[in-house]
């Protein structure tokens, strides 16, 4: 990364980088096209006041947000949150994410997701990472799986989504697991 280069890590196709509110007009207009692909899973802003509201959260002390963008258009592709970051012994945080309808099937978010897992174990100094994902996104799940990520368990009832708790399976990656493949 270069002084004048926004990207915090780039990969052959895509670069992930921090949101800002100059990102408000396009990201909003990208969630309310991919609603049919996000639903019943994922509900992103979709309004400018919802976006505010979300950068403002990502300012918070224990959560990271990154943007995943194409590098031959510059376009959006998707987006990745590492929330609930624990440091001290735990090192850890939970990541949350979505692609977009132009993007999705593409590559893009497992490329997105790669550099993101390089980042969260360099720069960020984390040891682990983990997703809860709901047991009928097939889509989501074969993303962790790609990206090395283990199953580690089921949680009944776990988060409040689309009005009601819902079951949630476990994914989690350690540093050792992905300094292990890159050996191989």
């Amino acid at each position: 990364m270069t002084s004048t280069d926004r990207y915090l890590a780039r990969g052959p196709r895509v670069g992930i980088r921090r949101f800002t509110a100059d990102d408000r007009q396009e990201f909003t207009a990208l969630v309310r096209q991919s609603m049919d692909l996000h639903r019943p899973w994922l509900f992103p802003p979709g309004t400018d006041a919802a976006y505010d509201g979300y950068l403002a959260r990502l300012q918070e002390p224990l959560r990271e947000g990154f943007l995943i963008c194409a590098h031959d258009s510059g376009r959006i592709a998707g987006y990745l949150t590492v929330n609930n970051i624990v440091h001290g012994a735990f090192l850890s945080g939970a990541i949350g994410y979505g692609v977009f309808a132009h993007a999705a099937g593409r590559g893009l978010m497992s490329e997105g997701l790669r550099l993101v897992r390089r980042y969260a174990f360099g720069p960020l100094g984390l040891h682990r990472l983990e997703a809860n994902i709901q047991p009928s996104n097939e889509q989501s799940i074969r993303l962790v799986e790609r990206a090395g990520f283990r199953l580690e368990g089921f949680s009944p009832d776990f988060l409040f989504v689309d009005g009601a708790w819902r079951d949630h399976e476990r994914w989690a990656l350690t540093r050792e697991m992905v300094q292990k493949d890159e050996e191989d």
